[in-house]
C-alpha cells in the first residue's frame, strides 16, 4: 500500500472512529464501573470483532449480505435483539461503585471481552459498510492478504485508542458518575436498547 493511500485510509478511519456506535458506548460505560484497565478487556473484544467483520468483507461475505436479503433481515434481527439484551442489563445495573483498585477475575475479564465482541459482530451493517469502504484502498496488483493486514491494523490501533479514551474520559467525571450512577446506567441502557429497536428498521 503507498504512503499517500495509506495517510487517506488512516485519515478515513480516525473519522469512523470518532463516529458514535455501540462500542464507543460500551467502552464508555464500563470505564467508569469498572475502570479503563479492566475496560481493556472490552476493548480487546470489540477490536478482534471488527477485524473479524473486515476479514468477512474482504473474503466477499458483504456481496453475499447484499445479495440475500433474508440473511440480512435474519442478521439485523438477531443484532438488534442482542443490543436491545444488552441495554435491559445496563438499565438494571445498580448505581456506580467505581472501586477501581479490585483486580478483575478472570471470569469477569471474560464476560467483558465478549460483550466488546458481540457488540462490535451485532451490527450486520458494518459488514457492508466494509464492503464498500475497503476496496476504495485496495491495489489489485498487490498481494490482497498484506493490504488487509495494513488496513486491519491500522483499524485496531485508532479503534482501540478511541475506545480507551473513552474509558479514560469516563474516570475524570468519576464523581459525577458517582452522584448520578443510576441516571448514568440507565441513559446508556436507553441508547443501547433504542439501537437496537432502529436497527432491524434500516434499510
Amino acid at each position: 500500500m503507498a504512503l499517500h493511500t495509506w495517510l487517506l485510509y488512516l485519515i478515513a478511519v480516525i473519522g469512523l472512529s470518532l463516529t458514535p456506535g455501540p462500542n464507543g458506548l460500551l467502552a464508555l460505560s464500563h470505564g467508569a464501573m469498572h475502570g479503563h484497565r479492566k475496560t481493556l478487556f472490552t476493548i480487546a473484544g470489540g477490536v478482534l470483532g471488527f477485524t473479524l467483520l473486515m476479514a468477512l468483507s474482504m473474503l466477499g461475505i458483504g456481496t453475499l449480505l447484499q445479495a440475500s436479503a433474508d440473511i440480512l433481515i435474519l442478521l439485523k434481527w438477531l443484532g438488534g435483539a442482542y443490543l436491545i439484551w444488552l441495554g435491559v442489563q445496563l438499565w438494571r445495573a445498580p448505581a456506580l461503585h467505581l472501586q477501581l483498585e479490585r483486580p478483575a477475575t478472570s471470569s469477569h475479564s471474560t464476560q467483558l471481552f465478549s460483550q466488546g465482541l458481540l457488540s462490535a459482530l451485532s451490527n450486520p451493517k458494518v459488514i457492508l459498510f466494509f464492503a464498500a469502504f475497503l476496496p476504495q484502498f485496495i491495489r489489485p496488483g498487490n498481494p490482497l492478504w498484506l493490504q488487509f493486514l495494513i488496513m486491519a491494523a491500522t483499524f485496531a490501533v485508532v479503534e482501540g485508542m478511541t475506545e480507551y479514551l473513552l474509558a479514560r474520559m469516563a474516570q475524570r467525571i468519576r464523581p459525577w458518575l458517582q452522584r448520578s450512577g443510576k441516571a448514568f446506567n440507565r441513559t446508556c441502557g436507553g441508547l443501547f436498547a433504542l439501537m437496537g429497536a432502529a436497527l432491524p428498521m434500516t434499510r
